[in-house]
């Protein structure tokens, strides 16, 4: 296998506060089948490769026709970070003559993401001029931390009172990252050392962590998403 591209999908078999989610069912089919799904439609074909420990999640994948990439225990803990997992993907594809320039991370936990929107990402790559390009959320929340006094302070606290009067502040959702496997490995970062990214739809970048998050999900299907991906750097 060749390609300068390949898309992870790391799933591995031990969450925590939402028990076997990448394999629950949301509707009529597992988790794990949206990302597939949407890989697949965006063109990825046979670079898309899921990253997991867990035998049952990998026969879900392998039975959706994706390939699987084992990864060993140690890659599997909570305390495992995902580049880890994606060093040793890039490492076993490696064995393979397979040396990718750009990897793709898709979490599993983003049901709602499109295709179109993955698709924008590969498009766009070489305009980003960047080594990371990630996913972003639009919100003008008014956000507050504590200090070590146990004081609420504002982080802005020159901002508009008025929601509306605000100037966006942008979440990174976890959705999608595209990142120069030269950089990743040189810095161990999937952002890289320098960044771009894309605004698209809140509802692309709903991302599944616990059981109400599946709950809210489980209400969301049938939702379209309303905003095209937007490029933040022009």
């Amino acid at each position: 296998m060749t390609g300068a591209l390949m898309a992870v999908i790391p799933a591995r078999g031990g969450s925590k506060r939402a028990p076997r989610k990448n394999i629950r069912r949301l509707g009529e089919q597992p988790l794990l089948a949206f990302t597939i799904a949407a890989a697949r439609e965006a063109g990825l074909g046979d670079a898309t490769l899921v990253s997991t420990d867990d035998s049952e999640i990998a026969d879900v994948a392998t039975r959706l026709g994706c390939r699987v990439l084992p990864r060993p225990a140690a890659l599997a803990t909570d305390a495992a970070s995902t580049e880890g997992v994606l060093l040793h993907a890039l490492d076993e594809v490696a064995r393979e003559g397979w040396y990718p320039k750009w990897l793709l991370t898709l979490p599993p936990t983003s049901p709602f993401r499109r295709a179109k929107t993955i698709r924008f990402f590969v498009d766009h790559v070489a305009d980003a001029d960047a080594d990371c390009m990630f996913s972003v959320t639009e919100t003008r929340s008014d956000l507050w931390r504590r200090d070590a006094a146990g004081t609420m302070v504002r982080l802005f606290p020159d901002a508009p009172r008025r929601q509306q009067d605000r100037a966006p502040l942008y979440e990174e959702n976890s959705a999608i990252y595209l990142t120069s496997v030269a950089a990743l490995r040189a810095t161990g970062s999937v952002l890289g050392r320098s960044q771009r990214a894309v605004l698209i739809d809140p509802l692309e970048g709903f991302d599944i962590n616990s059981e109400l998050d599946f709950a809210v999900a489980t209400a969301l299907l049938g939702a379209e998403p309303t905003l095209e991906p937007q490029p933040l750097w022009r």
